[in-house]
């Protein structure tokens, strides 16, 4: 028989790793079994007058806390007994039965002893345990001990999580008696966190005024501070002016000098604390073809998300609207081939609020290639085209032109336009529309229109430097951007894609080049976001989609 250990036999330098996927279960195992029966115990631990008994290498191995009394040169580390102060008994048993088996039980009746002894000693995973049993267990009945408890312990991520919750919940916890526990500190951390929440700005402050007078004496001085968080331009005036009855107020402010309202008008948005404004990409043309998809750009994420899709066959050059915080989808065409559009009057409305779609009432012409405005608080369709391509006419012939009341869902007829429109732009600012731009017939316009929505006229402006179709604009504070589109060489009768992009002085009616974009295109869209101008998609050449396929 050949020695093991010989070179033909098994090379000296092979080694096969071996490991016990039980030992870890077994050793602890051991351990608890060695602590039950009393044996090789070498410390003493007292907590709320309670002895346990336990070895010193198990708590040095899980604790840093007890690893450095034991180890460093402390008067802990000698002796057999060693009281623990501001730990309860209820606690160290938990935490002792952690360490020896990696189990722990937690309910609200022990979570506060356990989380307190855990934290004292530096265990952290029974730390974020407590941490995680307590978001699980939130309610409006113990949110306040809840984010007691986490800032006690500086439990940031559970602080975060109460007081998202309790924003989300506010309408309801400012009603119950929850509410009137909040330490000033709280109710101003609350305001401040800028979560969203689920009531209007004008219910945030009555909340506030019947939380400070709930104790006036001593709440009334924090009353300032937990008032400069209030987003009073928020408020519509009726809302503000019944509130000003309130004593708090009265003793604040006996001269009126509250922050004017800002004198806005109720609308489906709640409240605008902790939301973000996000781009909205609706429709469209896909690889695929036609798609109703619509997406928006979270500028925090740097990402698209899907939102919703148009309820109606896929369709294209409709118009689109935000007005009240509510998306306006109306008009358009769908089954488009070469020879046929099938054209529509009909609109959809989108709650972003509840996530749902609902109809409304249909133009009295159907029209695509239009543009749907916003101003004083109704939409306006202007231009377009109708089936066949033919000009979208009135009973009397004029180029008919509707405005939408969204109080009463109803279209009315508005001064028509001083020629036929289709493919163009247009934007608002105040009381005024501007149209931009678009096709008569075969002609590539440069004209510049204004409406004025409070006397129904019509009024050519400064024409634009370039003639363009299929074009947008967009207003930003007291000027117009206007983006991509194209207009036909007169020597070669293509197409030229417009580089430029051309800001309009509304105060001075003036035109000026602001600069050129690097990849021309039409059918493009644009967007302000804070003060960033967005372009997103559309179409770079003349040859990137078939009208007959509908594919690009």
């Amino acid at each position: 028989m050949k020695e093991i250990g010989h070179r033909d036999t098994l090379s000296a330098h092979q080694t096969v790793q071996f490991e016990s996927p039980s030992h870890t279960g077994t050793l602890l195992n051991g351990l608890n079994s060695l602590r039950s029966r009393g044996q090789l115990l070498d410390v003493t631990l007292i907590a709320g007058g309670r002895e346990f008994r336990a070895h010193r290498a198990v708590l040095a191995a899980c604790s840093d806390y007890f690893r450095a009394m034991f180890t460093d040169p402390m008067r802990e580390s000698t002796q057999q007994e060693i009281c623990l102060n501001g730990v309860s008994a209820q606690g160290l048993r938990s935490l002792l039965d952690y360490a020896y088996t990696s189990k722990l039980a937690l309910s609200l009746a022990n979570i506060q002893d356990v989380l307190s002894t855990a934290n004292h000693v530096g265990l952290t995973p029974v730390v974020e345990a407590c941490s995680s049993y307590l978001q699980d267990q939130l309610d409006l009945e113990n949110c306040v001990d809840v984010a007691t408890i986490a800032e006690t312990y500086s439990l940031r991520r559970l602080r975060k999580r109460v007081y998202r919750f309790i924003c989300a919940h506010l309408r309801q916890f400012a009603e119950t008696a929850e509410f009137q526990r909040l330490s000033a500190n709280q109710l101003e951390h609350l305001l401040a966190c800028d979560f969203p929440v689920n009531c209007p700005e004008g219910d945030v402050l009555s909340s506030v005024l019947n939380w400070v007078a709930g104790d006036l004496h001593e709440r009334l001085p924090h009353a300032r501070e937990l008032l400069s968080y209030i987003c009073f331009s928020e408020i519509p005036t009726p809302r503000l002016a019944e509130l000003w009855s309130s004593p708090v107020l009265q003793c604040l402010f006996p001269r009126r000098i509250l922050p004017q309202p800002g004198g806005i008008p109720p609308t489906s948005l709640v409240n605008t604390r902790g939301m973000e404004l996000v781009l909205l990409k609706v429709g469209g043309f896909g690889l695929s073809g036609v798609t109703n998809e619509i997406t928006y750009y979270l500028p925090s994420a740097g990402r698209w998300k899907y939102l919703t899709s148009i309820p109606h066959v896929e369709q294209c050059n409709f118009g689109t609207a935000i007005l009240g915080n509510e998306l306006y989808v109306v008009g358009g065409c769908f089954n488009q081939s070469l020879h046929q559009e099938n054209v529509h009057p009909f609109g959809f409305r989108y709650n972003a609020l509840s996530g749902e779609w609902s109809t409304m009432a249909p133009m009295h012409r159907e029209r695509c290639r239009f543009s749907l405005c916003v101003a004083r608080g109704h939409l306006y369709a202007i231009g377009g085209v109708g089936e066949m391509g033919n000009d979208v006419e009135d009973e009397d012939g004029g180029l008919c032109c509707e405005l939408y009341d969204p109080r009463t869902d109803a279209w009315l007829p508005i001064s028509p336009l001083p020629g036929p429109r289709t493919q163009h732009a247009g934007a608002s600012w105040g009381p005024y529309i501007f149209v931009s731009g678009g096709l008569d017939g075969d002609s590539v316009l440069h004209t510049l229109l204004r409406y004025d929505t409070r006397s129904d006229v019509w009024e050519a402006m400064s024409p634009l430097r370039v003639p363009r179709a299929d074009h947008s604009i967009v207003c930003y504070g007291d000027q117009l951007y206007i983006v991509g589109g194209w207009y036909e060489d007169s020597a070669t009768s293509g197409r030229v894609l417009v580089d430029a992009i051309e800001v309009y002085d509304i105060k001075n009616n003036v035109w000026a080049e602001l600069t050129t974009v690097p990849t021309p295109r039409y059918h493009t869209g644009v967007s302000v976001l804070g003060s960033w101008l967005y372009t997103v998609g559309g179409f770079h050449s003349d040859t990137t989609f078939d009208r007959a396929s509908g594919v690009v």
